[in-house]
């Protein structure tokens, strides 16, 4: 079977989620585990990870939880120690782990700006530097490897009160165009996710009231895409054949308009 029609088409693959305790880490980890990967499973949240775990092993799915925080920089590498020496590398990670904290500029909320560019920037950073060698190592031998980063539409848009959290995203964007021309020939794919409002834990960290009212309103008025939607493309442009790289894949709910 080719691998768009094959039940399995990332049998013997190793894919690491960052982010995986909601959301679209979550979502995505089922779907990839589903698709014949054997997942890793990585976020802050012990427990969820381990409820997470033990329903993809209930759907026959295999996995295994690492407790990390993506910003610390030692963990992360001691997590991708550890998938090297138990499973012989990863040849597949998904960059989700992130914050959205939109406020106005003005309000000088220092710590929000931190805290997504420690997260979005600096945690993403963290885990392509501890697996990226993996991948490429990976992707020698087997053929293929996949690097794919969640951005959002925010890194094409403009969304006031959102300038921090657009600005983090952007650099995702740029970055992985930058690293699909270093890795690609080695074989390892570099996609950019980019989907437009999506009903996961994002919204619930927002503090800031003309964002939450905006959201509020956004939500009267569209249907949301959900985790899974996200995930069934993210498992759709991994199982294409190697020789095809989707490297930058918007994904927006029918009625938003931008």
């Amino acid at each position: 079977m080719s691998p768009q029609t094959s039940p399995q088409p990332l049998q013997g693959r190793v894919a690491v989620v960052t982010g995986a305790s909601s959301g679209i880490g979550e979502a995505s980890a089922a779907k990839l585990a589903a698709l014949g990967a054997h997942v890793v499973v990585l976020a802050r949240r012990a427990d969820r990870l381990t409820d997470l775990v033990a329903r993809i092993e209930k759907d026959s799915g295999n996995a295994t939880a690492i407790a990390a925080d993506v910003t610390d920089k030692a963990a992360v590498q001691a997590a991708a120690d550890r998938v090297a020496a138990e499973l012989g590398g990863a040849d597949l990670l998904l960059n989700n782990a992130g914050i959205m904290l939109p406020a106005p500029v003005e309000e000088l909320a220092v710590d929000q700006w931190q805290h997504q560019i420690d997260l979005n920037i600096t945690g993403l950073m963290n885990a392509i530097g501890a697996f990226t060698p993996q991948l490429v190592r990976t992707a020698g031998e087997r053929g293929v490897a996949d690097l794919i980063n969640t951005s959002s539409i925010a890194a094409q848009n403009i969304f006031p009160t959102f300038a921090v959290y657009a600005g983090t995203k952007a650099y995702v964007t740029h970055l992985s165009r930058h690293l699909r021309v270093e890795l690609g020939p080695k074989n390892v794919r570099v996609s950019a996710i980019e989907p437009g409002i999506v009903g996961t834990e994002l919204q619930d960290h927002v503090t800031d009231q003309g964002a939450l009212d905006w959201l509020a309103g956004a939500k009267d008025t569209m249907e949301w895409l959900t985790p899974h939607d996200v995930a069934e493309t993210i498992g759709f442009l991994v199982s294409l054949p190697p020789r095809v790289n989707l490297q930058q894949v918007t994904i927006m709910p029918t009625a938003q308009a931008s």
